[in-house]
């Protein structure tokens, strides 16, 4: 039977997302995924159906250098990361035109076919926190990009990645979390799981040890995901999905709630949990699948009970994200696809898809005024309806000049649509037809 304890008003989720992030201006996008960590926008009042070759572009620019790294949108600001000739570079651009403002170097270049930074910086009031491929932290000042403080979590704490020394190499890629005095990041070492940094000082606060049994699947080290903020059961924790599954840590001590196996995979685990009051939403690619588990206290500690699986060849999320609105979840399934898809939080029930578009590969999923931006590996952008009464597309377009796969996450703030495509930045009026 669904749990009915899933069914949240609107309004409640709101406020408990709110309590999680801050609250930040309904324009700004000031973190990976949005104000809530979410990839949802607060805006209104956008084009609800895209013209012939897709909605106007407000201005073009160049010089982000190499990279995946999607965007911060502050104020008169455009905060990224990106590989120059001569390092890895925080940059700070102007909303206005896309200019440089300040860049600061914060490691070497990635020479790779798929190299440059992946994470996303986070803007919290005058500072700036961001992560580099080398698994470096750094706090910047917002407004000049003076260095503040830097940690290193393979130095320090003994970070690894998992499939660490395998055949593949995708290096660190981790947003990372700000929630009041704290910086979260995962450096995956089996006795530092996940850290607490002073976002003063950079100084450590705690440190979360991995269970000692968290269960067969996955392997040891961090993933690719970035934490969220949940109350679940009344205590405030942080989730975080790392190669051995999804772990819930609470945020005043550090102490490991709960832990969930099933859904990690021996690859790469990718997409940031979803919270929904006392639930979590979870899913990987390379075949395995998604869950919907609930967090509920157990005597003096807590559990996460899974209330259903759903399998590979039901639903799983490779890198794109998820989307949860109005009860239903919205993403891209498919290992390596994009196929959209709604299913029914409460029940697990498919209400449609997969379906199919002009998108190839992962589709990265952004949500606004009722919508899914879909933007594709292969370099399109695709308008959807959020409804669970099918799928209802409103118009595509093709990304000008898409060389490496088009990873980069849409972002939609303040009536526009920004597309990081490596060096250029096109940004689209969702305003006007």
């Amino acid at each position: 039977m669904p749990d009915p304890s899933i069914r949240l008003s609107t309004a409640a989720l709101a406020l408990s997302l709110a309590l999680a992030a801050g609250a930040a201006p309904a324009a700004d996008w000031p973190q990976w995924r949005g104000p809530m960590r979410d990839a949802k926008s607060s805006e209104t009042g956008l084009l609800g159906e895209w013209p012939a070759g897709g909605p106007p572009l407000a201005y073009q620019a160049k010089g982000l250098g190499a990279g995946f790294s999607s965007l911060a949108v502050v104020g008169d600001r455009i905060y990224t990361m990106g590989d120059l000739s001569d390092g890895q570079y925080v940059l700070c651009l102007s909303r206005t035109d896309g200019s440089r403002i300040w860049g600061l170097r914060i490691g070497s270049t990635w020479e790779d076919q798929y190299g440059g930074p992946r994470a996303t910086p986070t803007v919290d009031g005058d500072q700036v926190f961001a992560m580099n491929t080398q698994g470096s932290v750094v706090a910047l000042s917002a407004a000049e990009g003076e260095l503040q403080w830097s940690r290193s979590l393979v130095r320090e704490f003994g970070g690894e990645l998992m499939k660490a020394g395998g055949s593949w190499d995708w290096r660190w890629a981790e947003s990372p979390l700000v929630d009041g005095g704290r910086v979260i990041v995962s450096p995956g070492a089996a006795d530092a799981a996940v850290v607490a940094l002073d976002r003063a000082t950079g100084e450590e606060l705690w440190r979360a040890a991995l269970p000692a049994e968290m269960g067969e699947e996955g392997l040891p080290g961090a993933g690719y995901s970035s934490a969220v903020v949940s109350e679940a059961g009344g205590v405030r924790q942080y989730v975080q999905l790392l190669g051995k599954g999804v772990i819930g840590i609470e945020a005043a001590t550090g102490k490991v709630l709960w832990s969930y196996n099933r859904v990690a995979n021996e690859v790469a685990n990718i997409p940031t949990p979803l919270v929904a009051g006392d639930h979590i939403f979870t899913s990987t690619g390379y075949g395995t699948g998604a869950a919907l588990l609930t967090v509920k206290r157990n005597g003096e500690g807590m559990e996460a009970e899974e209330v259903y699986f759903l399998a590979g060849d039901e639903m799983q999320n490779h890198h794109g994200g998820m989307i949860l609105h109005d009860g239903y979840v919205y993403a891209g399934t498919g290992h390596n696809r994009g196929f959209p898809l709604a299913v029914n939080l409460e029940s697990g029930e498919i209400a449609w898809g997969p379906e199919r578009n002009e998108g190839q590969g992962s589709g990265a999923l952004v949500f606004a005024d009722g919508r899914l931006y879909f933007r594709y590996q292969n370099g399109v952008m695709v308008l959807a309806e959020a409804t669970p009464e099918g799928y209802h597309q409103r118009g595509s377009f093709k990304i000008p000049k898409v060389k490496n796969p088009s990873w980069s996450h849409p972002v939609v703030s303040g009536g526009r649509l920004y597309l990081r495509e490596q060096d250029d930045l096109y940004v689209y009026d969702l305003t006007t037809g």
